[in-house]
Order: C-alpha cells, then sequence, then structure tokens
C-alpha cells in the first residue's frame, strides 16, 4: 500500500494504485461526509461516497447520471434495481439539502483564497454563465427557456454548404446556471460555487439578481483581497454599478462598440479612443484558447463612464496582432505602469480556465443528461457532480504530481507534445476511470 503521492514508483501494482486514488477522494470529501453523518444513516453516507467513485467509472455523456445506470455500477447489473433504490433513498432523504453541499464548496473557496494570500499572490475569482440545456424535457421542475450554445454552434455558416441557416437565437428548456471558480496566476483551480435559477414558476428570479445576491455575499466573504474576472456578458451599466456599491476589486472585457468619457470628459467610442493611441510596449502573450504564444502590444488610460461620471477607470487594451480582436480590459485597479497593465492583462488570460471548467461538466461529467423530475433531487445530484469535478480539480495541485503523472502515462497515454505537456480534466478522468475500471476499488473506506 502507497503511504504518499510525492514518490510514486515507475511500476506500481494496479491494486494498490487503486486503493491509493480511492484513499485521495476519500481525504478530499472527508469533510463533508462528516457532515452528512450527522444528518443521516450511514449506509446512506457511505451511498454518497460509493456513488462518487462510481460516476467516475461510467463515462457515457448523454445518459452517464441516469439513475438505473449508476445503479447497475454501483451493485452489478444482475442487482441494478437495488442499486438504483438506494441512490434514489439518498437523494430523495428530506434529511439532508442542497445547501449543505453548497457550503462546502465555499468552504473550498476559502481555504484557496487564504493559501493564494499566503503566497503573497492575489486571488482571482473567476465567473461564468452558461445554461443546462433540456430540449427533450417536459415535466421537469422549474424548467424555463435558455438560449442554445449548441443551435448556434450549429447555424454557423460554412464554407462549401449552400442555404447556411438563419441567425436566429433558439430557445430550450432548460436551467440558467453560472459558476465561480478561484484561481491563481498559475496552478489548479478552485471550484468555488455553483448555481442555478429559473424564470417560471413560483422561484422565478432573474439572473441578474441571482448573480448580484452572489457579489454581495463574496463582498462580505472575501472582500477586497481577490480581483473578481468577468468576460463581456456582465457588460451592462446595473452590474457595473452593483461592483461598484459592493466596493470588490474587478477587471471586465469591455465591449468595443460603448461610449466611454475620455480624459477630458467627451463622449467617445472606445475605439475611437484607443486607435489614436499606438502601443507601448510588446511581449509574447500565451494564448490559452490556442496553445501558442502571440506577440501581443499594449496601451492603457483612464477612463469614465457616462452613467458613472463620478468613477474613474482605467482601460487597459491588449492587441494580439493582425487578425485577432484586441482585448478593451475595464477595471476600477490602479494602472500607473506598464508592469501594471500586462499584469492585468495576465489576469484576464486567466479566465480561460473556466471555459474549460464548464466545457467539463457538459461534455465529460454530462450534467445535461440527468433525468429526474423533482428539482431537489436533481440539485442534490447535480452538487455531487460538482464534487466530482472539485476533485478532478484538486488533482492539478503541484503536491500530486507524481501521481497525476503516473495516472496519465500509465493509463491514458498520448503521443504529441501537447498531449504529453498539458494534463487536461478529460485524461485524468478517463485514466482514473481506466484504473478503477480494472481494478476494482472493492474495499472502500468504510464509514463509522
Amino acid at each position: 500500500m502507497l503511504k504518499g503521492t510525492r514518490n510514486v514508483p515507475k511500476t506500481q501494482d494496479g491494486s494498490s494504485s487503486s486503493e491509493l486514488c480511492t484513499h485521495q477522494l476519500y481525504e478530499f470529501v472527508r469533510p463533508l461526509l462528516e457532515q452528512l453523518m450527522q444528518r443521516l444513516d450511514r449506509r446512506l453516507v457511505q451511498t454518497f461516497l460509493d456513488l462518487l467513485i462510481v460516476m467516475v467509472l461510467h463515462r457515457e455523456r448523454h445518459h452517464g447520471l441516469w439513475l438505473s445506470e449508476l445503479g447497475g455500477h454501483l451493485m452489478g447489473m444482475r442487482h441494478a434495481p437495488a442499486g438504483t433504490k438506494r441512490i434514489a433513498n439518498l437523494l430523495h432523504s428530506p434529511s439532508w439539502e442542497a445547501e449543505l453541499v453548497e457550503q462546502w464548496l465555499w468552504e473550498q473557496g476559502d481555504h484557496q483564497v487564504a493559501a493564494l494570500l499566503q503566497s503573497q499572490v492575489t486571488p482571482l475569482v473567476i465567473w461564468d454563465e452558461s445554461a443546462i440545456e433540456k430540449p427533450e424535457s417536459l415535466q421537469t421542475e422549474r424548467l424555463c427557456p435558455v438560449r442554445s450554445a449548441k443551435a448556434q454552434r450549429l447555424q454557423r455558416i460554412k464554407p462549401g454548404f449552400y442555404h447556411p441557416p438563419v441567425k436566429r437565437p433558439v430557445f430550450v428548456p432548460g436551467f440558467g446556471w453560472f459558476q465561480v471558480i478561484v484561481a491563481g496566476p498559475k496552478g489548479a483551480p478552485c471550484l468555488a460555487h455553483f448555481h442555478w435559477w429559473t424564470t417560471r414558476g413560483p422561484q422565478a428570479s432573474r439572473m441578474r439578481t441571482e448573480e448580484e445576491q452572489v457579489l454581495t455575499q463574496l463582498a462580505k466573504r472575501w472582500g477586497r483581497q481577490v480581483i473578481h474576472v468577468w468576460d463581456r456578458g456582465f457588460v451592462i451599466n446595473a452590474w457595473i454599478q452593483a461592483a461598484v456599491t459592493a466596493q470588490v476589486r474587478f477587471l471586465v472585457r469591455w465591449k468595443s462598440n460603448l461610449d466611454v468619457l475620455d480624459e477630458s470628459g467627451q463622449r467617445r467610442k472606445l475605439t475611437e479612443i484607443s486607435r489614436t493611441k499606438r502601443s507601448v510596449d510588446h511581449r509574447l502573450i500565451y494564448d490559452s484558447q490556442r496553445r501558442c504564444e502571440r506577440v501581443t502590444g499594449i496601451v492603457f488610460f483612464p477612463v469614465r463612464l457616462p452613467d458613472l461620471p463620478e468613477q474613474s477607470f482605467w482601460m487597459v487594451v491588449s492587441r494580439p496582432g493582425a487578425g485577432r480582436r484586441p482585448w478593451f480590459l475595464l477595471t476600477n485597479e490602479p494602472v500607473p505602469s506598464v508592469e501594471a497593465a500586462w499584469q492585468i492583462v495576465l489576469d484576464y488570460n486567466r479566465r480561460w480556465v473556466i471555459e474549460t471548467c464548464i466545457r467539463l461538466d457538459k461534455a465529460e461529467l454530462g450534467i445535461e443528461g440527468i433525468r429526474l423530475i423533482d428539482w431537489t433531487s436533481r440539485q442534490k445530484l447535480m452538487l455531487m457532480v460538482a464534487v466530482l469535478h472539485a476533485f478532478l480539480l484538486a488533482l492539478l495541485a503541484p503536491r500530486r504530481d507524481s501521481l497525476r503523472s503516473w495516472l496519465l502515462t500509465t493509463w491514458c497515454h498520448r503521443t504529441g507534445r501537447g498531449n504529453r505537456l498539458a494534463a487536461p480534466l478529460y485524461r485524468l478522468r478517463l485514466a482514473l476511470s481506466s484504473l478503477w475500471l480494472a481494478f476494482r476499488p472493492f474495499s472502500l473506506p468504510r464509514l463509522n
């Protein structure tokens, strides 16, 4: 039995490696399990832990989170009804609420913020919006219209094909969704919050209302110790006003077609102001999306917003070169020097992490494939997906480099320099699934 993760031998026994990874998962969720033990029967808590392992084992995007499928993998296909009943008893139990898992995720974010501050690094709180699409569902509770991102991708004009589809937004049944992660300039990010809402029924709400509630909570929780990073979906005057009222530090990618007030107080288009200014510096900046370095220019200047003329902001313009759209980054952080401006660009460049997280939830973990009519039970299962996602992110921590490297090399080998250098969460999940399928962790930690 292996005792640690720093010095993992090259030739490991598969059974002991399986037990080691199981122990890592158990230690990660143990604080949550201890809280569940105070509310639930021990057997239900054991089902919670076993279900997390089964969710790693069963990799299927469309029906990987069906209770009947999970029940079959939990107790064997011959006893699938009994396994399904166990999972249903856990999810339908009134003795615990989804808020328990939400609070545990917030505590994970607290630990990440404290660790980054201890390392004298400013934590980045990165937000992003999405939607859970359920185009074939009609009976599920709290369904509301959401704009389909899948339909938008299918409607793009393909060169060489005639009669391109009309580019009108397509709305399907689903749920509004956003998530919050905490990250530093490098290293493993931490999932801090999953949030869903609906625009119909007794629980109807607005997206901005839900987000402002979370922003107010974060302002009380972490104050000005962190910098909030938002994309262009958050560029509305009401949201910027809410951020100013909450007195948080923020960074948002501004829309180039909006008006701002220049240094003389004149209202002008942002592109008109930036066009007259030459880049003050150039550097090689890593493009997280394309995985390549680009020669990028930068210019920065103070601006004010027409609806908030009393507040002063800074605009940092990142120019990644010909053929690439510049970034217009608005921040309330002071930008007195070129180094400070580059730091703003690097902070926003880090935002790509949350894009990969949302894609993982949909494409790999299959969160849109859940089939539960009852909202309370559905929310519990979706938050269990969030717990699993948080564990995969924890495997990216530097202290688990040896274990992660061994998993990727032995159980998910890929050729090519890019695949060898990168450690995507998809490969980690596949490696864990392959390991646990070959060496099923029968001797799971038993809860007292």
